[in-house]
């Protein structure tokens, strides 16, 4: 009851009132049925919302989604190691450089991610 009279006193509008202002305004609003999950990925962190209420709001022609309740976690991706394709010739030219097999050179490739000038100075001062 206080609320109530809070509000009146405040000068908000009433939920109809409310609604007709954003009538007038073009606004528009409607519920997504039916979902289940929403996520959200970033570059670090994915965040999972379980059985969440999802009401898209139209205004001016842009569409926004809004996304309320339901249960939230957070999930770091596990990224994988992205494995290097070393060319022959590179190979090649650290074996030549360094004296070492071409399995050794493609190895120090490889760690290095393709630097040949990494790679050379691994095999030749023996550093890892």
């Amino acid at each position: 009851m206080a609320y109530k009279a809070l509000r009146s006193v405040r000068g908000a509008p009433s939920g109809r009132q409310a609604a007709r202002m954003m009538q007038r305004m073009g606004m528009n609003f409607n519920e997504v049925a039916g979902v289940t999950r929403v996520t959200i990925e970033t570059a670090e962190k994915k965040i999972v919302i379980e059985e969440p209420s999802v009401v898209t709001v139209t205004m001016q022609g842009q569409t926004m989604y809004q996304v309320a309740g339901g249960t939230m976690k957070e999930e770091v991706p596990v990224k994988e190691p992205v494995k290097t394709v070393v060319p022959e010739a590179d190979v090649k030219l650290v074996s030549e450089q360094t004296g070492k097999t071409a399995e050794e050179a493609k190895k120090a490739l490889e760690q290095t991610g393709g630097d040949l000038a990494k790679a050379i100075l691994i095999l030749k001062t023996g550093a890892t």
